[in-house]
């Protein structure tokens, strides 16, 4: 019988993601702290976004903390940098995108 040790994230009950190492678990779970410290953030930008919204650009954000931290300090991404930003590990129980009303109405 072989023995397997998962790592699991849970956030308010409900598990996000399994890992297989504690380091993978605890920088998944420091990026999930860092997206709810930038949707606080959000919910109080000058711009109207869904609940949704927020939350879905923060987890983005909080993804790219090393690129954002590099633009905030006055730098720029290269090219490599910025084909690597889509490589953000989702939740597999996030919800599918609701239509923004402009999308409905288009439709």
């Amino acid at each position: 019988m072989a023995v397997e040790i998962k790592y699991v994230v849970v956030r308010n009950g409900e598990e996000k993601m399994t890992f297989a190492s504690k380091k993978e678990a605890d920088a998944y779970d420091k990026m999930l702290d860092m997206a709810d410290q930038l949707t606080l953030l959000l919910a109080e930008a000058p711009v109207n976004l869904s609940e949704d919204a927020q939350e879905a650009l923060a987890l983005y954000l909080a993804g790219q903390k090393e690129a954002l931290q590099q633009i905030l300090k006055g730098g720029s991404l290269s090219v490599s940098e910025t084909s690597d930003l889509s490589e953000v590990p989702q939740p597999d129980s996030k919800p599918a995108r609701k239509p923004r009303k402009a999308e409905a109405d288009a439709a």
